[in-house]
């Protein structure tokens, strides 16, 4: 039976506990991506939230067949944790220091537009996030055995057009208008948030 976490082709990956990021300790997934270059890292947080919501796709499949056996209690904890806490730190990092800092360089009605936007659409997954999470708590303690596909699949489509957004619009839009000390002062933020210490 094929497992229903995400791939590790090829390299050793830990977690760390403080933030619950995956590192390489073979190579870099995505190079660059620290806390010295925020903007990379929050890009790369987006390949991380896919892999949560194909892991969340699979579960919905596996359920039917295979009921809240130990690979679907496993996904339920992994997708739980990753979203109670990386997945809510992308958010604070965006909310808190990104969409701010673009603010007060960037006052036209278009920016300011996509910044509304993207804030209602975490909203939005908040609200999708809360409903699904008591779901996946149930069948992470082998509780419940269902798991409703239109729920997965309107969280996975926001989270997608989301993230599509923001790689096509804002992350551009930050590296153009953040000037170097600003990014680094976003990038301590963020590691503040998370824990940890540089």
């Amino acid at each position: 039976m094929r497992s229903l976490l995400p791939p590790r082709t090829g390299e050793r990956w830990i977690e760390r506990p403080d933030d619950r990021l995956r590192v390489s300790i073979v190579g870099t997934p995505s190079p660059g991506a620290d806390f010295d270059h925020p903007l990379e890292m929050l890009e790369a947080c987006h390949d991380r939230i896919e892999e949560r919501l194909q892991t969340l796709e699979r579960l919905a499949g596996h359920l039917p067949q295979h009921g809240a056996d130990e690979q679907a209690r496993q996904a339920a904890a992994n997708v739980m944790r990753y979203f109670d806490t990386a997945g809510e730190h992308h958010h604070q990092d965006e909310e808190r220091d990104v969409f701010p800092a673009i603010r007060s360089h960037a006052g036209d009605a278009r920016t300011l537009d996509l910044i509304d936007g993207l804030q209602r659409d975490h909203d939005r997954m908040r609200v999708l996030w809360s409903a699904l999470r008591e779901r996946l708590s149930a069948i992470a303690s082998g509780a419940c055995a269902a798991l409703e596909g239109a729920a997965v699949a309107e969280f996975a489509a926001t989270y997608r057009r989301h993230i599509a957004r923001e790689e096509s619009e804002l992350l551009p839009l930050a590296a153009r208008v953040l000037r170097g000390d600003e990014q680094a002062a976003i990038g301590t933020t963020m590691a503040v948030r998370r824990g940890v210490k540089r």
